[in-house]
């Protein structure tokens, strides 16, 4: 009796949300063509619940429904087991790429999408790929909604764009009543691209009311001779605070899991997932 209650709380019960940030350098149909690459890449996504990809730069837009169905191949169920949604093609003349959310349809769900428009009158385009923020709503966790606002910086213009981020939080959060925000992804917040002394101009950094779950030495990059932070998570709202807690956040290094050379590590991407959990919702009682 008592293992049939379990299994019930267990079925309609609390679960915590990973989520998880992926940089996959230059995405397309010749990383799908190679069987050892495709197979990390999806292991990479399973681990998560709800997953950032960047940097899809396939033209024709073929690439990345063929991974999806690559992913819910390996799940036998009524519906697939992951969904997902994608950006248009971003940049600035013929330099495109596409944002997009990898989600486990158990766990969330999209609620609203909303392309970022990049048109403040005082500094039109200051974004090479403006972000692309999800609503989501997340039942079983102790939030039970969340956006997030992606960006993958033009690694030469970070410190703008990671100062402009403040802007674009702002627009998103009078475009939509939540009070939960995630901003993250490949800031090149790090190494050369964002100075030390270029912290204090950056008001993402600079404003209390953000939480910066990263901090500056968690290395996200692939090459033993590099050793930056490139990826980052950055949250704002109270409870989205406290739903999630720093111990969680992980660097997922498949050079060691799979036992990889660092040139077959490469031929993945130059970046390791991010990841971190958002808590459970409590059980009363």
């Amino acid at each position: 009796m008592k293992l049939a209650l379990f299994l019930l709380l267990g079925v309609g019960g609390a679960y915590s949300l990973k989520i998880c940030s992926f940089n996959i350098q230059s995405f397309g149909e010749s990383k799908l063509s190679k069987p050892t690459v495709l197979n990390i890449i999806l292991e990479s996504i399973t681990r998560c619940d709800l997953m950032l990809v960047m940097e899809i730069k396939d033209v024709k837009g073929e690439a990345f429904p063929q991974l999806m169905t690559y992913l819910n191949s390996r799940y036998r169920g009524r519906k697939p087991e992951y969904s997902y949604v994608i950006s248009e093609r971003l940049g600035r003349k013929s330099y495109k790429e596409q944002y997009a959310f990898i989600y486990r349809q158990r766990s969330v769900s999209v609620k609203a999408v909303y392309q970022y428009p990049d048109t403040q009158s005082e500094d039109v385009d200051a974004f090479a790929r403006e972000p692309f923020a999800v609503w989501f709503s997340s039942p079983t966790t102790e939030i039970k909604d969340l956006v997030i606002i992606p960006i993958h910086t033009a690694p030469e213009a970070a410190v703008k764009e990671i100062d402009e981020l403040y802007d674009v939080y702002h627009n998103v959060s009078q475009h939509w009543q939540s009070q939960n925000f995630i901003i993250m992804g490949d800031f090149n917040a790090a190494c050369g691209y964002v100075p030390k002394r270029e912290w204090r101009n950056i008001r993402l950094r600079l404003d209390s009311e953000f939480l910066w779950l990263t901090n500056d030495k968690l290395d996200t990059s692939v090459k033993h001779s590099t050793n930056c932070a490139y990826d980052r998570v950055v949250l704002r709202g109270e409870k989205m605070i406290q739903a999630v807690s720093a111990d969680s956040v992980e660097v997922y290094d498949f050079k060691q899991a799979f036992g990889l050379t660092e040139t077959e590590a490469l031929a993945v991407s130059d970046h390791f997932p991010l990841c971190f959990t958002v808590n459970a919702a409590r059980r009363s009682g």
